[in-house]
């Protein structure tokens, strides 16, 4: 089983940063990607920022230029960091790992006030 942990949420102002974090309890490198995904109340979950095993970055346009994903393999870890925050990025973030199985944390929550 693989475990995944996310941390690094709460609330911040509109235009301030977060950086969240996703330790994984097997190498970041061994799945296809890994993504950050959110799910904002009354709304359906989305794709917020990907890298794949081998290093390339995508992102959701609304984010893009804001976010960004990135990993550290030596710590099993995945980062999103999170500028120029807006009150519409509140939502959980969770990350994923995406293999021949699918893998999810539980989240954590993103609250930007106005």
């Amino acid at each position: 089983q693989v475990y995944l942990v996310e941390s690094g949420g709460g609330l911040v102002q509109a235009g301030g940063s977060l950086r969240l974090s996703c330790v994984v309890s097997a190498p970041v490198f061994s799945f296809n990607a890994m993504g950050w995904y959110r799910q904002a109340a009354g709304k359906q979950r989305e794709l917020v920022a990907r890298i794949t095993r081998g290093g390339i970055k995508s992102y959701a346009d609304s984010v893009k230029g804001r976010i960004t994903i990135s990993r550290d393999n030596a710590k099993n870890t995945v980062y999103l960091q999170m500028n120029s925050l807006k009150p519409e990025d509140r939502a959980v973030y969770c990350c994923n790992a995406d293999d021949a199985s699918n893998y999810w944390g539980q989240g954590t929550q993103v609250t930007v006030s106005s």
